[in-house]
């Protein structure tokens, strides 16, 4: 199939990297119980390690990440949606204004998923860098 991505993701996990996606999304607020957890787990770890399939969400992230927990592309985005607006409304304000130089108090919309994880990858992939 054209332009699709084959990064397995059980080969790009590193605990250490895994365990700094993790503490950043508790602190932004995603609740560990929703199924998007896991997804934008993935997809920030993945997102990371090649910020190109930032680019196109919907036709190599979340098949990808579909494939994975044997779901379709669809639930995936939708359960990563959630978990997004979740943590918008109930997360860390001041991480948010930190991440994204705003947050729900400054009265803007909640970032889009692929804006979402492309930040969080970013800060992720900028702080190893410097590690």
């Amino acid at each position: 199939m054209e332009g699709e991505f084959n990064m397995d993701i059980a080969a790009v996990k590193d605990y250490e990297l895994e365990r700094y996606i993790t503490d950043i999304m508790l602190d932004i607020g995603v609740p560990a119980h929703l199924k998007g957890y896991h997804y934008l787990r993935d997809a920030i770890l993945l997102s990371g390690k090649d910020m190109e399939v930032v680019s196109s969400v919907t036709k190599l992230l979340y098949p990808t990440i579909a494939k994975h927990f044997k779901t379709t592309d669809q639930k995936v985005e939708r359960a990563i949606r959630n978990a997004i607006e979740v943590s918008w409304a109930r997360g860390n304000t001041d991480t948010f204004e930190e991440l994204f130089g705003y947050s729900v108090s400054s009265g803007k919309n909640r970032p889009t998923n692929s804006e979402y994880i492309a930040r969080i990858a970013d800060k992720v992939r900028l702080d190893f860098k410097s590690m």
